[in-house]
């Protein structure tokens, strides 16, 4: 909760000053726990998730708090000593974020930073050391593979292995980390998050999940046996296309004091307005990430339809290779679709027909995007594969634009 919040407005003191004590010396939230049972639905948990307890004459999410510095006499005893280190503003996201990914699960901490991938290089720099071995999917994330490069110059052999059949499982022997994306972006891949936490855990690896594409409405890797769930909050859980967010949740003490110091040296930090707009956005998940997930199963029955249209994947489809799977551990199955269409030629075709969806790279956002991933040349994908990210648009009016842009893109 804001430290900025005032009475009769003075400092940070006053009437309410009971009511914001939400940090302790560590700066992790021990009071103004969450009034939201454990058991309830995800859009009571999203509109309330992190709120501070309601002070008279104060708004209900309380403004960003741009703060270099903190007022600081004596020994820096309490949460808030340098801006670098803890913002009152990230507290309070930071609780929300926990309550989506984590409900019920004590202990469970959640840091945040300056983007997905800061959360990523955070999780894996902070835990692996020289010598140490690191199982990596091989159809992840663009940027994995100069994350790979990186983990090799500092002496940490790399293995990688496709995210589908549980692939990884065959590389584990002598790992310490396990890195996970499922779905795998941008083939939308499925593997089982218990089965592969097992398998680690039995062999003394710790397992981190990228949770980006799924959100945590999606599906929850601590409760299927990670020990870490990662996410980019640029993506679906802002859903505005306006933030770079990441986040880090963990439920070992140890292991996020490490992410926490990694954030501290590099300076990782998201800006307290980025942190503000990111929380307010979470009000809105649920209701975006239903639309928008039933609106992409709706996309993909169409244009499975389609001739031109080739290895079609939502893992929502019933006849989805990773269905099986994922209707096992995963509540909504996301925003993104894709497919391939002929050759690069039909594909910019498309792209360039389309009315209601913008050709712009990452996904989760409100308006509709589309690209063709081949053109930035680090996915392993044939020239005419396209992802689709399906926003909040009237399901008839998009499907409607895709069906006349793949007409008016045909030879």
């Amino acid at each position: 909760m804001s430290e900025s919040a005032t009475g009769d407005g003075g400092g940070a003191t006053g009437d309410a000053g009971d009511a914001r004590q939400v940090t302790g010396d560590a700066g992790q939230v021990t009071g103004g726990v969450s009034r939201v049972a454990v058991g309830a639905g995800d859009g009571t948990r999203a509109v309330r998730a992190g709120l501070p307890e309601a002070v008279k004459y104060e708004p209900t999410l309380p403004g960003p708090v741009f703060a270099a510095h903190y007022h600081l006499p004596g020994d820096p005893t309490g949460p808030y000593t340098y801006g670098r280190d803890e913002n009152p503003t990230w507290t309070l996201l930071e609780r929300a974020v926990g309550e989506l990914e984590a409900p019920g699960q004590d202990g469970a901490e959640t840091l945040v930073f300056a983007s997905g991938m800061a959360a990523i290089s955070a999780v894996l720099f902070s835990q692996l050391r020289t010598g140490d071995v690191c199982v990596l999917p091989d159809d992840g994330y663009q940027a994995l593979p100069l994350v790979r490069a990186q983990l090799e110059a500092y002496g940490i052999e790399v293995r990688t292995a496709p995210t589908g059949g549980d692939a990884q499982l065959d590389v584990l022997d002598g790992a310490k980390l396990l890195w996970i994306e499922t779905p795998s972006n941008p083939g939308l891949d499925v593997c089982d998050i218990r089965r592969l936490a097992e398998a680690a855990h039995a062999r003394g690896a710790v397992v981190a999940v990228d949770n980006t594409l799924a959100t945590p409405l999606g599906q929850r890797p601590l409760e299927l046996g990670a020990d870490f769930a990662v996410a980019s909050g640029t993506k679906q859980l802002t859903g505005h296309g306006d933030v770079l967010l990441g986040y880090v949740v963990g439920r070992d003490a140890q292991a996020m004091a490490a992410v926490r110091r990694w954030r501290k040296i590099v300076g990782a930090i998201p800006g307290p307005m980025e942190a503000w707009l990111a929380h307010r956005s979470i009000a809105t998940l649920q209701m975006r990430v239903d639309r928008q997930s039933a609106t992409a199963l709706a996309v993909a029955e169409v244009l499975r339809e389609r001739p031109e249209v080739t290895a079609l994947r939502y893992p929502g489809l019933p006849d989805d290779p990773a269905h099986r799977i994922a209707s096992q551990q995963m509540r909504r199955y996301g925003s993104v679709v894709s497919f391939t269409l002929p050759t690069r030629a039909r594909a910019d075709r498309f792209l360039e027909a389309l009315r209601l969806v913008d050709d712009a790279t990452s996904f989760g956002g409100v308006r509709s995007t589309a690209e063709r991933r081949g053109r930035w040349g680090g996915d392993s994908v044939p020239e005419g594969f396209i992802r689709l990210s399906v926003g909040a648009e009237d399901p008839e009016d998009l499907v409607a634009d895709l069906l006349r842009a793949l007409d008016a893109s045909a030879d």
